[in-house]
């Protein structure tokens, strides 16, 4: 084909720099030229690539290397990824066999569950990786999340005995290893008594609430601060079941008893406490007392303000928390016997009822009462005929709410302490205290609003206006720590004296602030608790007296507290703790938790009965000698020290106050809600 390819051949050694070539048509066309087939396109391009140079035909057998071993790694990988979505399509595809219907959403995200046994129970808390347990908890329906006996259950439990807590507890010991350590308060329990896990049965009117499926959370350890609370009460509960087993009050130094009504006072005002601190067996054995040698059939005479607090509050919370029917039953009956009080020509009730005869009657000195007394009695009331559908209850207390409401005397929007019985006016006009005599009006007409779910307008209105009359007529500021406190006037006098009574305040304005009253009944109650908390502190046992007296202008040598002799007395009352626990609760502010700590330290260093037991002393300004009473008041156990042991508490729905209010007494009902 090519004139030139001899010469090429021929040419000896020297390379030549290029090539010459001749075609001659004839040829070309004699021997078919370019024909485009596969033997000419391989001969063509064999020769371009000799024409190449050898550094050319280096880099490009270079390239052609390295693609091959890219592809070669490539191929491996999409084989291996190949592989895996094969075998999940089988593992999807025997899933829907196993389990007909069952769509995996987002199935690469999280590990499938393993399946569960039917026999296991379901603890909402644990993450879907876990193995739940207890095994021989079966699982609940599906719409509701069932948790663990042990675990806390808000203490808004289903249980009709305690025997039946103790086994599922003991049941659940035996299977929990972990070794902190859970308050009890209660555990998940039909009211029929069985032991199963609850269902979604539909309550019945007048029963305790049910574990709401939002309310199941993990449960808090009980922290050391809490333990010392445990501690203290079963000291105090231990010098009351050996001394005074059974009677109102224990006197721990003389080693017996006193008796005020012969209701066993102390015993039901601390039901709640030993159930919230997960005190089973104290609990225990005092439902057994309850049930055998609880009789209101006697011929004695008892406070109304005081029964109802103390008995029929403290009978009310203990069957809310429990959900035991006995302790409603008894509530029934001491609220029968305790209606004969109502029955004066103006409605407002007398102050004392022989629960025996069913008579009442005022005081023998006076028909008065005291407007705390009458006004103070309605959370419980009104509580009982919701739980019983019996209107009379309510509609006793309610009409002594509206007619307070529209009586005359009030100076804006504070009221008298005394009420007459007969006229149903207020008596003693001038004088106005939120201490003794009138302190829980207030503290009612708040908690009244919050219990029947804020409609009531009325109680509403005269709240807001008290306050407002405290700012204006009461509030003082001190020397030389400028504290805020609330004094007394009397016929236009302002006196700087102030009952550790009037400490129940800065709690009680918190819980308004927290319900969505005026911003600035919080920044009021931030001042007055620092108030009450040096009443304590600047005392030498740490412990305040009963009231203070506080000086307006600085004087050298003096501090903000003057103490007389005749109010240094303490008699272990809960006002400032009941504050301090509603501060940190909805402030978390832990210097309230630390000021409780430094009251609770004081009381075993100063009130403390090695033998048992706790006592008020006389004298808190002598850390040498307190001057013992020899009295433990039934409210350190029903008070004192619940408070203590909530405010110690992180949890938030250990008695949640969206759910519960608090009686005077420290005794949680239920907020209502509508059905």
């Amino acid at each position: 084909m090519y004139s030139g390819a001899a010469a090429v051949a021929t040419a000896g050694p020297p390379r030549r720099d290029f090539i010459s070539v001749t075609l001659g048509p004839e040829e070309v066309v004699g021997a078919g030229g370019y024909n485009n087939s596969k033997a000419w396109r391989r001969r063509s391009c064999w020769r371009k690539w000799k024409q190449l140079s050898r550094l050319q035909r280096s880099v490009i057998l270079f390239l052609f290397a390295f693609l091959a071993v890219c592809g070669v790694i490539s191929y491996t990988s999409m084989g291996e990824a190949w592989k895996s979505l094969t075998n999940k399509s089988l593992d999807d595809q025997r899933t829907e066999q196993e389990i007909p219907g069952l769509k995996l959403a987002n199935p690469a995200v999280l590990p499938a569950p393993q399946k569960a046994d039917a026999n296991h129970g379901d603890y909402p808390e644990l993450s879907l990786q876990k193995q739940p347990k207890p095994p021989h908890i079966r699982r609940g329906p599906s719409n509701l999340q069932i948790k663990a006996p042990w675990r806390d259950t808000r203490l808004r439990t289903r249980h009709s005995t305690i025997r039946a807590v103790e086994e599922v507890v003991q049941a659940n010991k035996e299977e929990k290893t972990e070794k902190s350590i859970i308050s009890w308060r209660g555990a998940v329990i039909e009211p029929d008594q069985s032991t199963e896990p609850p269902s979604s049965k539909i309550k019945e009117p007048g029963k305790p609430s049910s574990v709401e499926a939002e309310d199941q959370k993990e449960p808090v350890p009980i922290n050391e601060r809490q333990l010392a609370v445990i501690e203290a009460f079963r000291h105090a509960w231990r010098g009351y079941k050996d001394f005074a087993w059974g009677h109102d009050e224990l006197k721990p130094l003389s080693k017996s008893y006193s008796e005020w009504f012969g209701l066993g006072l102390t015993l039901i005002d601390a039901l709640d406490t030993m159930w919230i601190l997960g005190l089973k067996e104290e609990f225990e054995e005092a439902r057994k007392w309850v049930a055998n040698d609880l009789v209101f059939d006697k011929n004695v005479d008892v406070n109304l303000f005081e029964s109802t607090i103390r008995i029929l509050g403290g009978l009310l919370s203990t069957y809310h928390l429990s959900g035991d029917s006995l302790f409603l039953e008894k509530a029934k009956d001491i609220g029968n016997r305790l209606m004969p009080a109502f029955k004066t020509p103006s409605k407002i009730p007398y102050s004392d009822v022989n629960i025996g005869r069913g008579t009442a009657h005022p005081p023998r000195w006076t028909s008065d009462s005291t407007v705390a007394e009458v006004t103070s009695i309605q959370l419980e009331f009104r509580e009982l005929s919701r739980l019983t559908g019996d209107e009379k209850f309510q509609k006793a207390v309610d009409e002594v709410m509206k007619h307070v409401h529209t009586l005359s005397g009030k100076n804006d929007g504070l009221v008298p302490m005394f009420i007459n019985t007969n006229s149903g006016q207020f008596t003693h006009l001038g004088v106005y205290t939120l201490g003794a005599r009138a302190d829980s009006y207030y503290e009612y007409l708040l908690k009244q609003w919050i219990q029947g779910g804020k409609k009531e307008n009325e109680l509403l209105e005269d709240y807001m206006r008290a306050i407002e009359g405290v700012k204006k007529h009461l509030l003082q500021r001190s020397a030389p720590k400028k504290l805020t406190f609330v004094g007394e006037l009397a016929h236009g006098h302002f006196s700087a004296k102030m009952d550790h009574l009037v400490c129940f305040l800065p709690g009680t304005l918190a819980l308004g602030a927290h319900n969505g009253l005026a911003a600035d009944h919080m920044k009021l109650a931030e001042a007055l608790i620092e108030t009450c908390y040096q009443m304590y502190a600047q005392v030498e046992t740490g412990l305040s007296p009963e009231i203070v007296h506080f000086n307006l202008h600085a004087q050298k040598g003096h501090k903000d507290v003057e103490i007389k002799p005749a109010d240094r007395h303490n008699l272990l009352r809960p006002e400032t703790v009941e504050s301090l626990f509603y501060m940190y609760r909805f402030t978390g502010d832990k210097k309230y938790q630390d000021w409780g700590w430094e009251i609770l330290q004081n009381f075993n260093k100063y009130t403390r009965v090695p033998t048992g037991g706790y006592t008020s002393i006389n004298n808190v300004q002598n850390p040498s000698n307190p001057e013992p009473r020899d009295k433990m008041e039934s409210f350190f156990l029903g008070e004192t020290l619940k408070y203590m042991f909530l405010l110690f508490s992180d949890d938030i729905d250990l008695i949640n106050l969206d759910k519960y209010v608090f009686n005077t007494e420290a005794h949680p009902l239920p907020i209502w809600v509508p059905a």
